[in-house]
């Protein structure tokens, strides 16, 4: 693609960038036949192609955003379905949270929009603001009709929160045996309020796996709900936070260990976010360099054989930013295998379920109807249980599912020698 930019715009770091990612576009429209919102809308402008044109005309021009780029911006999901698709190696992922970034600067947003992004930035990266929250939330549910849409689906969200284990408190777990690995895990941030037993039974896991593991004082949200909503200044600091925090472990470790993919795929991309700070630059690709999802660690480091109790027909329900945003297609799969499960993966496995971090809450008629198609999908496979490795995807699908939703590492920790999953149903009784 050609571009116009002049040298003055390219002494920006992120516009050279920008100005890379849009010369590597061919137009050939490979993206368009898996990009979820164009195949809802067929609209051009709700591609990646499309975005790419309306991204580099308001980039070029060095002007704020249409009301129509905003809008066809914000629907994009950012599953990286088209980084998959593109034969020219298009790294779109930057060139969209490089527009978000731009609209965040120079649009103004109605008080609603503002008050609610604003909300969201502020309330999901604390756990524990966000589980007073949501408490809140679920107080308000016999008002559920007359709330706004974006408190109905705040409300839904909170009736599928799971308790059963606390969150996580920093401090060293020690490894059960013999010491092969030290790692540090990433505790996250609205996963801890949702669902905490997805920590408790990655904890048990990889200390059962000969790990040592860090949690590290300091270190929380990855930086991602920011980061998406173009929040950059707030996104560098959780980020800043995390770095200087898994760093700062005596004795140095191994791998920093996250069991949420959509906080993987930005964890390992804090080598490209902070690649134009000197005081931070080579720490923050060594950290990303290191980073891995507990099933690529697992599938990397040796699974244990499996105790022989859990035996089911799991649909494994694979994240965007797992197979699109990490390339991560296999381990989850091979290792639920060599656990003993059967797996099952449902049709038209790269399209999104709709989540998309926020994307339910801001844009919930797309991710409804996006929901819709994953649910049919994965009830069409008649599994015992669903699994997947990312909490926004397991909280999408949980009401509308009979079989269980659950982590893979829940699954994982149950054949290997851990307790029963709270969520799962007595033995015997299929779904």
């Amino acid at each position: 693609m050609q571009t116009r930019f002049s040298p003055e715009q390219l002494a920006d770091p992120d516009i050279a960038e920008a100005n890379d990612i849009l010369r590597a576009c061919v137009h050939c429209g490979f993206c368009t036949a898996t990009c979820p919102t164009y195949l809802l809308t067929g609209d051009e402008l709700d591609s990646p192609r499309g975005r790419i044109y309306q991204i580099k005309d308001m980039l070029e021009a060095d002007r704020p955003p249409s009301a129509s780029e905003v809008t066809h911006i914000d629907r994009c999901l950012s599953c990286l379905s088209c980084m998959t698709t593109c034969p020219s190696g298009v790294h779109y992922m930057h060139l969209v949270d490089h527009a978000r970034t731009h609209i965040e600067r120079r649009w103004v947003r109605p008080l609603r929009d503002r008050f609610l992004r604003s909300m969201l930035g502020r309330v999901l990266p604390g756990p524990r603001l966000a589980d007073r929250i949501l408490g809140l939330a679920r107080l308000g549910a016999p008002l559920v009709r007359v709330m706004p849409g974006p408190v109905r689906r705040m409300i839904a969200l909170a009736a599928d929160c799971r308790t059963g284990a606390d969150i996580l408190s920093p401090g060293v777990y020690p490894a059960e045996g013999e010491r092969r690995y030290r790692v540090a895990l990433m505790t996250g941030c609205i996963q801890q309020a949702i669902d905490a037993n997805i920590n408790a039974a990655s904890v048990r896991l990889l200390r059962r796996h000969g790990c040592e593991v860090h949690v590290a004082a300091g270190a929380g949200c990855c930086g991602s709900v920011n980061h998406h909503l173009g929040q950059e200044r707030a996104a560098r600091s959780l980020a800043e936070a995390n770095i200087r925090a898994w760093t700062s472990i005596p004795d140095g470790i191994d791998a920093v260990v996250v069991n949420a993919s959509g906080c993987g795929t930005v964890v390992k991309d804090y080598g490209y976010m902070f690649r134009n700070d000197p005081a931070l630059a080579d720490t923050a690709r060594s950290v990303s360099d290191r980073t891995r999802d507990i099933c690529e660690f697992l599938d990397e480091t040796g699974l244990t054989e499996a105790t022989g109790d859990a035996t089911a027909r799991v649909a494994y329900q694979s994240a965007c930013s797992m197979q699109h945003g990490q390339k991560l297609t296999r381990q989850p799969v091979d290792l639920l295998r060599r656990a003993g499960f059967e797996v099952v993966e449902p049709r038209d496995a790269h399209l999104c379920c709709g989540s998309a971090g926020t994307y339910n809450i801001r844009q919930g008629e797309m991710a409804d109807r996006l929901r819709a198609q994953k649910l049919a999908a994965l009830k069409a496979l008649a599994p015992d249980y669903v699994a997947s490795g990312n909490i926004g995807c397991m909280v999408q699908l949980r009401s509308g599912l009979e079989a269980p939703v659950l982590h893979t590492v829940e699954l994982l920790d149950w054949a290997t020698g851990g307790p029963k999953p709270d969520a799962v149903e007595p033995e015997g009784k299929r779904t």
